[in-house]
């Protein structure tokens, strides 16, 4: 296989998910309607997560001002939560040191703020080697121009930049794995909310 293609290409026994910074006081600074479709959409990425078994991280930055991770992701992120006050989650060595016992080299980013704690996470994930799958409908900034930017920079880093359904159906790679069923049904009812 060409080098090039091989980090396009996710691997359900390398890949982890990374949610970043998804908190309660923090939302309330995002565009309404946006926000909206991001949570749906990371809670998708949070139940197809459940269903093939990768592991999920969650980010809170600064929790005592921020307030925790939102209710509506908190739980699917319990069993590894890390607080920090850098803005890259790279910059918190227990993040790090977590993320290489999992054993993955691939990472799915979702979360926010897209210019700021994401982008800067993007890099360090990279910097430590990291195949980094970046997840466009699943992060967010208050502005669009810094959501955009932080798009464009990710890519130029080396982040594959793609969408939850992109990610997911890679991870599933035929329509006779066991999930199929469970996730197609996810899929449905994510449509359904959208119409």
């Amino acid at each position: 296989m060409n080098n090039c293609v091989d980090r396009f290409i996710l691997d359900r026994a390398q890949t982890a998910l990374v949610v970043i910074d998804v908190q309660e006081r923090l939302v309330t600074a995002m565009p309404a309607k946006i926000y909206r479709k991001v949570l749906r959409t990371n809670e998708f990425l949070l139940r197809s997560a459940r269903l093939l078994q990768l592991p999920v991280v969650g980010t809170e930055q600064y929790p005592r001002g921020i307030g925790h991770m939102v209710q509506e992701l908190a739980d699917a992120c319990r069993d590894a939560r890390i607080e920090k006050v850098s803005f890259g989650c790279c910059g918190e060595p227990s993040f790090v040191e977590h993320l290489k016992s999992l054993g993955r080299r691939q990472v799915i980013v979702t979360g926010m703020e897209a210019h700021v704690c994401v982008y800067q996470t993007v890099l360090g994930l990279l910097k430590e080697g990291f195949e980094v799958h970046l997840v466009r409908d699943a992060i967010m900034s208050r502005g669009k121009v810094d959501f955009l930017n932080a798009l464009e920079l990710a890519r130029d880093a080396g982040a594959v930049v793609t969408t939850a359904e992109t990610v997911v159906f890679q991870l599933l790679k035929e329509s006779t794995a066991p999930e199929f069923k469970a996730i197609s049904a996810l899929v449905k009812a994510r449509s359904a909310e959208e119409a």
